[in-house]
């Protein structure tokens, strides 16, 4: 169980990683569908409702910029990902960084995937599957058009609840 603050896309993005949700269900393959694309600025264990509060706050004086989804890339941590990594420009790593300002020391078990300096921005398209799975889904979507999404929210996503809690308008 964990929550995350995300960047929720708008509709022409949303529906463009849906489709390439799309072509990996075509080859039997399961896709991330459990939570609507997303890009992820943050995870911890618990995001507390006056750190929202905050959040809210310091997210209303920034300009969120457009994410650029550019590559079509793996890793493999505790379970393989197939995602579609985002240029990191200075927009967005200080948009990141702000987030985490607000963050630090008021969240349970931060998770340190998202921290400064180990963040890979990205797009989950599958995860944890097999090797041979990923190789198979890499080729049900590549080559995957650039997608240029806009914010169109930025909220905190209780895994566990599926509960979006919307920082921005």
């Amino acid at each position: 169980m964990a929550q995350g603050v995300v960047v929720l896309f708008d509709d022409q993005a949303d529906a463009d990683v849906r489709a390439l949700w799309a072509r990996l269900g075509k080859a039997g393959l399961p896709s991330a569908r459990k939570f609507p694309p997303h890009l992820t600025l943050a995870m911890a264990t618990d995001i507390p409702k006056k750190t929202r509060a905050a959040l809210r706050a310091e997210l209303g004086l920034l300009s969120i910029p457009s994410i650029w989804l550019a590559a079509l890339s793996t890793f493999s941590a505790s379970e393989n990902v197939l995602m579609l990594a985002a240029v990191t420009d200075a927009e967005l790593l200080a948009v990141h960084s702000a987030v985490h300002d607000v963050l630090a020391g008021k969240v349970r078990n931060p998770s340190a995937y998202y921290l400064p300096g180990s963040w890979m921005p990205h797009c989950t398209l599958l995860q944890g599957v097999s090797d041979a799975e990923i190789v198979t889904a890499f080729g049900a979507v590549f080559p995957v058009p650039e997608i240029r999404a806009r914010a169109r929210q930025i909220a905190v996503l209780d895994t566990a609840t599926m509960e979006i809690d919307p920082l921005t308008p």
